[in-house]
């Protein structure tokens, strides 16, 4: 709808000119009721059609850098545009430029498909647009939240009386973890006094494993501890945290007069998604008072599997854990949930409120905004509500076991092919190998491999991407999307083989 032209002159006087504000056109309104029906439905008829056959456009696009922002004005309409043309446009420009991650042959990184559910309860949530700072700005978007949160503890085996809140990614939730670690050592007063310039502060140490996710490089960083508080662990044959090497350096800075803080610990990791001994590592932290962060953000979700709760085996142990529904429990981006025993220090870190969002509840109710650094919250619980509810824990449960099988298939291919070596264990539903030309070894074999990945993607019918296992480097398979079967699994191993003759 276009705004109305302002008019030239007043009612009371047309030869002189209008007042300031009478220039101003009169505000426009929404679209009609019938003008959202018409274009809703057409939406939807749309996204019908792409959840049912995204493998219609190739995974990835034919376009180059900069070719979407030339397509498109440089400058924003001075008139409001016609929805017709708006959608046109979105066909036209945006979804041929879009890396399909709902693409069956989405391979490259977990996967974080949507699911029908999942974008209904997203189109919902966008429509109430509460923001869930409060429980008083939007009581059912706390309460479904931590209600969900609890369906999603007890679906991962996960006990009773963990406090559970949704951010936008395992960074994020790594981050506040971290924060919350931090206020296990009030004497230290960084809440109050920071620790900018404070010479009475003894170095603070967190460790992992080196095969972590970068994520916890970035929280310790980002909260002041400076990479050199950073100890990457080495790990075992398995690429597992090497638990006699952690307990060493840790009472080596002990004996250093470090603080010990917290140990991130890793439950499938994003190279080879190996499983840290958590159980052992607690017994290390126990011993020293450290945090134990668990990151399960793609490995948890296998735990609602009976047959796969071992890989959560020591978890009860830990301070903090992150799960995500949207890498491998068919939510849409962004959803990450992050469990803690202490929702005390995690509030702590975090809790802070000016006069005007000083509610009557008080203690009464837990108000979201005190858990992490943002104070507006997306109502993020609907859309895994809706997912839960519509799959059911079977049906989830039933998507997950396939996954893990053809993983394990792929495995067993791998390992029959004198051409191909897998690097590392299949713990879940990504495998990591490599194609092996007779005789080639070291740098010429990375070459190889780096050569062979990049015309694979260049060709545009599957997604893949790659990682270096103990320096070496290897092609990563990570099967996850709800519309992957088998043969598209198959067929992606096809084309490495394919692409790695060619050289």
């Amino acid at each position: 709808m276009e705004p109305t032209p302002p008019r030239e002159q007043t009612a009371e006087n047309p030869t002189q000119p209008a007042p300031a504000q009478a220039h101003a056109a009169r505000p426009v309104s929404d679209m009609s009721p019938a003008e959202f029906r018409k274009h809703g439905y057409a939406v939807i008829d749309w996204i019908a059609d792409y959840l049912d056959a995204p493998e219609k456009w190739p995974v990835l696009p034919a376009v180059h850098p900069g070719d979407v922002r030339r397509a498109l004005p440089q400058s924003p309409p001075q008139r409001g545009e016609s929805m017709d043309e708006i959608l046109a446009d979105f066909q036209r420009l945006i979804v041929p430029a879009v890396t399909h991650w709902n693409h069956p042959d989405f391979m490259a990184y977990f996967a974080n498909s949507s699911t029908a559910a999942g974008v209904l309860g997203e189109a919902l949530s966008a429509a109430l647009n509460v923001n869930a700072m409060l429980w008083r700005t939007s009581p059912a978007a706390t309460e479904l939240e931590f209600l969900t949160l609890d369906w999603l503890r007890q679906m991962l085996g996960l006990p009773e009386g963990l406090f559970g809140t949704i951010g936008d990614t395992a960074s994020s939730n790594t981050l506040y973890a971290l924060a919350a670690a931090r206020e296990m050592h009030p004497e230290l007063r960084i809440r109050e006094e920071g620790m900018s310039g404070r010479a009475d502060l003894p170095k603070v140490v967190i460790y992992c494993s080196e095969e972590a996710h970068s994520s916890v490089d970035k929280a310790v960083m980002t909260l002041g501890f400076g990479l050199e508080a950073l100890r990457k662990i080495p790990t075992d044959s398995g690429l597992r945290m090497d638990v006699a090497a952690l307990a060493s350096a840790v009472e080596s800075d002990v004996r250093a007069g470090r603080v010990p803080l917290a140990v991130v610990a890793t439950v499938g990791t994003t190279s080879t998604t190996a499983i840290d001994p958590v159980l052992a590592i607690a017994e290390v932290c126990g011993k020293h008072g450290m945090w134990l962060h668990v990151d399960a953000s793609y490995g948890g979700t296998a735990a609602i599997l009976p047959e796969m709760q071992h890989v959560l085996h020591g978890c009860d142990r830990a301070d903090s854990l992150v799960v995500n529904p949207h890498k491998w429990l068919f939510t849409p981006v962004d959803c990450s949930a992050l469990y803690t025993r202490r929702p005390d220090l995690l509030k702590r870190a975090f809790q802070h409120i000016p006069d005007y969002l000083i509610v009557s509840e008080g203690e009464s109710v837990a108000n979201l905004m005190d858990y992490g650094v943002a104070l507006g919250r997306r109502f993020r619980a609907l859309k895994l509500w809706f997912v839960i509810r519509n799959f059911g824990v079977e049906g989830l449960r039933s998507l997950i076991r396939e996954h893990i099988r053809i993983a394990h298939l792929l495995g067993d291919w791998i390992d029959a092919d004198p051409e191909l070596e897998r690097m590392a264990d299949v713990n879940f539903s990504t495998v990591v190998f490599r194609h092996c030309p007779p005789g080639m070894r070291g740098r010429e074999l990375d070459d190889h491999n780096s050569r062979t990945l990049a015309k694979v993607v260049a060709g545009r019918e599957v997604y893949l991407s790659h990682t270096r296992v103990r320096g070496s480097y290897a092609l990563r398979i990570a099967i996850g999307n709800i519309h992957t079967t088998e043969g598209h699994v198959r067929r992606a191993l096809e084309l490495v083989k394919e692409a790695a003759r060619t050289y």
